[in-house]
């Protein structure tokens, strides 16, 4: 069976390869369901494991097969899988329990273990191949007038769980209403974010690095959002124009926009970084002044990452209200279809040298 796999700690190893079929028997309890994959999303996290920026193999294994963000048809299941059947479109969360008390009780997504395990990632095989086979209970069903949209499944968690866990800290406040967000960022992460963000009711500023008009403009102005270009406004002179945000949502991959974004974020606030950032870049920040401004203001930061079922069925959800609410708008961030697995290479370039590349993602069963 074919997949596409990397050798971790060697850059631009991407390679076909064969592996052996899944089978249900790989799932102890009859608790096994065989998907066959009908489309792979691919992000800057497999760029970087290509870059041997990080990424581990299973243990025993010199390769490790890449793909988190999957979508696929049911094709079997164990007898003692409950409410998924053959024909269901799913997807599959990516974190893996190890032997925290977190892991046990479900919520492997924030393991208090420094070894982790996530599906495509880190000593986990992924999902990149014609056929996988997991746990029931990593399975999340995708409604089926979602089919076009399934793909997008894992990156939707990723802004949901997100955005949850900061209205969830801000309870300490016990009234929290935030009115004004900065998505810093128009990737599918800033896009999606900005989408949920809307949808709440918040009149959002989508900030990005290219002048309008682009495709990005295009869709955060198609969700309600202000689209802003750094190239004609700086965060400190937006914040100056529309006032503090309450939520910041950082999106970007650039540990310097991570950083200054504490410097404009207003009282009470919560700042959410979802970068990913695997480089040795270093970054001079106002120290003295973010620490005073922080203590002082009540501000938080909420560092978040991957998400469990749970967060899976949040971001179908806000995929649901985003069509109805939205119509068509989301599916314009499906920019670059992949033609099948053969295609690794082609696929691989448009991540490191297309940038109108909005949304890679490979079309493996369709």
């Amino acid at each position: 069976m074919k997949a596409i796999a990397v050798i971790p700690g060697q850059p631009n190893s991407v390679h076909l390869t064969d592996i052996p079929e899944p089978t249900l028997d790989e799932i102890p309890g009859g608790r096994g369901v065989l998907v066959k994959t009908l489309q792979i999303g691919v992000d800057a996290t497999d760029r970087e494991i290509n870059e041997a920026l990080y990424g581990n193999a299973p243990t025993g294994c010199k390769h490790l097969v890449i793909g988190h963000e999957s979508f696929g048809e049911v094709l079997e299941v164990g007898p003692a899988v409950k409410d998924i059947k053959p024909g269901d479109l799913v997807s599959c969360t990516v974190r893996r329990p190890g032997g925290s008390i977190y892991d046990q009780i479900g919520r492997n997504d924030i393991t208090s273990e420094e070894t982790y395990y996530e599906r495509g990632i880190n000593l986990r095989h992924g999902f990149m191949t014609e056929r996988f086979v997991d746990d029931c209970e990593y399975i999340v069903k995708v409604p089926q007038r979602l089919r076009h949209l399934g793909v997008l499944s894992e990156p939707a968690s990723v802004c949901a769980k997100a955005i949850e866990q900061a209205y969830l800290a801000q309870t300490r406040l016990q009234v929290w209403r935030p009115k004004r967000a900065f998505v810093l960022g128009s990737g599918q992460i800033g896009l999606l974010a900005t989408m949920m963000l809307r949808l709440k009711g918040l009149e959002v500023y989508t900030v990005a690095r290219g002048k309008a008009p682009n495709r990005k403009a295009d869709i955060a102005g198609a969700y309600g959002a202000t689209y802003v270009s750094t190239s004609d406004r700086t965060l400190q002179d937006l914040t100056k124009e529309v006032g503090r945000p309450d939520i910041i949502f950082e999106a970007t991959g650039s540990s310097r926009i991570a950083f200054e974004a504490m410097e404009v974020l207003g009282l009470n606030g919560a700042l959410i970084w979802t970068s990913v950032t695997g480089g040795k870049h270093e970054v001079t920040v106002p120290g003295d002044r973010i620490n005073l401004e922080w203590v002082l203001g009540n501000k938080l930061l909420v560092a978040s990452v991957n998400g469990n079922r749970h967060h899976f069925e949040l971001g179908l959800q806000a995929l649901s209200h985003g069509e109805l609410t939205y119509p068509g708008v989301t599916e314009r961030i499906l920019t670059h279809p992949v033609a099948g697995l053969d295609q690794y290479q082609e696929m691989m370039r448009l991540l490191v040298e297309e940038k109108e590349a909005l949304k890679v993602f490979v079309n493996v069963g369709i």
